[in-house]
């Protein structure tokens, strides 16, 4: 499953200009770190899937937010160590 695309790929994907993804992620619409990624000073990566779910639940954010939780819950550093058990 991809998560982070590069800008041309969620251009195509999302069917959404350059301009356009660059314009939700300066007005503040997309979260970094969740919604986007800035990999170096010229190279920013998308979370194809969260916005995605932005775009179906513009008008319901409870919904995305409930996106949100679920891709966080799915992170290696937000998983739990299973205790072990001695035999």
């Amino acid at each position: 499953m991809l998560l982070f695309v590069s800008k041309r790929k969620a251009s195509e994907c999302l069917n959404l200009s350059d301009s356009t993804l660059k314009k939700y992620r300066l007005q503040g619409d997309w979260i970094e770190g969740i919604h986007w990624v800035r990999i170096n000073s010229r190279c920013v990566r998308y979370n194809l899937a969260l916005i995605q779910d932005w775009l179906h639940n513009r008008g319901n954010p409870n919904a995305h937010l409930r996106a949100i939780e679920l891709y966080q819950e799915g992170l290696l550093s937000h998983q739990t160590r299973k205790k072990q058990t001695r035999s």
